[in-house]
């Protein structure tokens, strides 16, 4: 698990590499409705800590709002999405998310435009009533 900054930067370090080494990528939000942090038990761990024990090492999170995460999910394709978010939303039970996502370099071929291409289609999954993954095209 990765700060904002640290998380901007390794997303932009990776498109450099895919770049050269031609491989894809993907930057996922995920957003957790109907939580705040005042109803959260403090004890508890964050939904970014959660996500970092199920994915791969090779994988980063990082926490993006109080209720939500960003994670860089290397050589994963826009298919392999919705089973990793199968996974994860499981482990957090009848939770009320939304979800969106980008692909190098099939949706996008920059850092910043994969990252608010993942928060916009996450904020239009939300719109569209949740509980569902929307990736860019």
């Amino acid at each position: 698990m990765v700060d904002d900054l640290l998380f901007r930067f390794l997303v932009d370090l990776e498109v450099q590499k895919a770049q050269r080494l031609r491989y894809c990528f993907s930057i996922v939000c995920l957003a957790f409705d109907g939580i705040s942090p005042e109803t959260r038990e403090p004890s508890r761990p964050s939904f970014a800590e959660i996500a970092t024990r199920y994915i791969r090492t090779t994988d980063v999170v990082t926490p993006w709002a109080p209720a939500s995460l960003a994670m860089l999910l290397v050589d994963a394709e826009t298919t392999h999405l919705p089973p990793i978010l199968s996974r994860l939303t499981a482990l957090l039970g009848p939770i009320p998310w939304s979800a969106g996502g980008s692909c190098y370099p099939k949706t996008a071929t920059r850092a910043d435009d994969m990252l608010r291409q993942a928060v916009d289609t996450m904020i239009r999954a939300r719109e569209d009533g949740g509980h569902r993954l929307y990736v860019g095209s």
